[in-house]
């Protein structure tokens, strides 16, 4: 199974940059249910792949006419009702399809009608998955999430990009008062995010942006391009297109009167960390950034740490380690160094497929369908976000930023590891001369600053909290201290 891992780990789960102690508490949904006689009801059950567990959450019914309509929910995600456009149960089998993500689970039914064990398959690949039959979705409890009423102002709003055609929706958030008030923009980590910055289930710039907000600071979030309501191409843009954006954000931000044009900051999180010092670069009304898990490193750099480090936590040997590393180089090798991508394609599909036919039968069963696992994630490899981000440097901008920064990583932050990536953030700004910044690795936190055992990805949905208040209280301190008198 280990060469199976590293294929599944190095090409599916390396690429994101997320895009989890405190003791967290999920009320579990009750498990002792009456033997039933139909498919109808709630089923729920667990899928596991190599650094990744999520729950999965099946809503059969029936209607009038005996016809059967199912949902999937994905709790750990935050995603709920995607609808099942393809519900069949026949002699004991039920087979799900659910177009809109390219999966179909199918599964034998027990005579009792309490469990169904199958399989989900979903781009190429097979995962077991069992489901049992509960009388409760499991709940899972979010308590830093504010509940409305809020103390200050909240406001829907859009604005342009006119350079991309584009418009941006965000949520800007207004302490109560008078103002002028310091402001920041909230920059998301990669993949499409919106703009609470989503992810298993909890909604870190919502946090952050109540926060500050109670500390008497102005927050814009924003869905990044072709997210949510905002329009654009997402899957066609790099980090310097959402530098684009962020740039009219803040072009935005200076047209409110109830904004001091010379406060306004930003604060990005994983890839907003690259692209802040950008934007601060380019603008010299960036007042100050903050860099929550920035990187400091090109992202071919990072992925080998990031690659090692999760390896190494979840029991990998170092043999099978190094071999990853050798598969990896190989890889980014052809995409650094093929501009074009139907030949970088064919090149890479071929290295993949020798690689896969040297597999184990009992391997071979994680991937159903090769041909179709490699084009799902040979569209991730080659696209424009990803040949950008392997060999970008942040290190010559980050020696540009003249204004004041604050770099912040977690001491368990396995995706962008802390202590390469702040030293070298450390050391570009010394280059730059610059005069005002402080680094921090905080204690026990992981990518997404919250209190963790491990710092692996599969714990980040099972935590309750959400941001440590040991990191907001030194943002929004930080920040306060910047806009002070000023």
């Amino acid at each position: 199974m280990k060469k199976i891992y590293r294929i599944l780990f190095n090409i599916l789960i390396c690429f994101t940059l997320i895009i989890i102690g405190s003791a967290f508490f999920i009320v579990s949904a009750q498990q002792q249910v009456a033997p039933a006689s139909g498919i109808e009801g709630i089923w729920e059950g667990k899928l596991e792949a190599p650094g990744v567990e999520l729950r999965i959450v099946f809503k059969i019914s029936k209607g009038p006419d005996g016809t059967l309509t199912a949902t999937l929910d994905s709790p750990d995600q935050g995603v709920t009702g995607i609808p099942v456009e393809e519900v069949i149960f026949k002699d004991n089998t039920l087979r799900l399809e659910v177009k809109s993500v390219g999966g179909i689970y199918e599964g034998k039914v027990s005579e009792d009608f309490l469990v169904i064990e199958g399989e989900w398959k979903q781009s190429g690949q097979t995962l077991p998955l069992t489901v049992k039959r509960v009388d409760k979705a499991v709940e899972i409890l979010r308590p830093q999430e504010p509940k409305k009423p809020y103390p200050y102002i909240e406001e829907e709003l859009v604005y342009e990009n006119k350079e991309a055609g584009i418009t941006l929706a965000g949520t800007l958030t207004l302490p109560p008062g008078k103002g002028p008030f310091p402001a920041v923009l909230l920059i998301t980590g990669s993949g499409p995010q919106d703009r609470n910055e989503t992810i298993f289930n909890h909604c870190p710039f919502l946090v952050l942006a109540d926060y500050l907000t109670r500390q008497g600071v102005a927050v814009l979030r924003v869905d990044d391009r072709g997210v949510g309501k905002s329009t654009g191409d997402f899957s066609q843009a790099t980090s310097e297109d959402f530098a684009l954006d962020v740039l009219a954000g803040i072009e935005y931000l200076k047209t409110r009167k109830e904004i001091n044009p010379k406060q306004i900051g930003l604060i990005g999180h994983s890839e907003g960390g690259l692209i802040a010092p950008m934007v601060a670069v380019k603008s010299p009304d960036v007042a100050f950034i903050v860099l929550m898990a920035g990187t400091g490193l090109t992202g071919e750099e990072i992925l080998y740490l990031q690659s090692d480090l999760i390896s190494k936590a979840m029991g990998v040997n170092e043999e099978e380690i190094a071999k990853s590393r050798q598969f990896n180089e190989k890889i980014f090798s052809v995409i650094k160094g093929e501009e074009d991508n139907e030949i970088a394609k064919e090149r890479l599909r071929q290295m993949v497929m020798a690689y896969l036919a040297e597999l184990s039968d009992e391997e071979k069963d994680w991937i159903s369908d090769p041909e179709e696992y490699l084009k799902a994630q040979l569209q991730n490899l080659l696209s424009p976000w990803s040949r950008f981000f392997l060999t970008y440097d942040p290190k010559p901008t980050l020696s540009k930023v003249k204004c004041p920064v604050l770099a912040i990583n977690g001491e368990k932050d396995f995706q962008v590891p802390p202590k390469e990536n702040l030293s070298a953030i450390e050391e570009a700004l010394k280059a730059g001369d610059n005069k005002n910044f402080t680094i921090k690795e905080l204690p026990d936190l992981n990518h997404l600053f919250q209190t963790a055992q491990t710092g692996l990805p599969s714990e980040y949905a099972k935590i309750e909290e959400t941001i440590s208040p040991n990191a907001l209280k030194l943002i929004g301190d930080w920040i306060l201290e910047q806009t002070r008198d000023k």
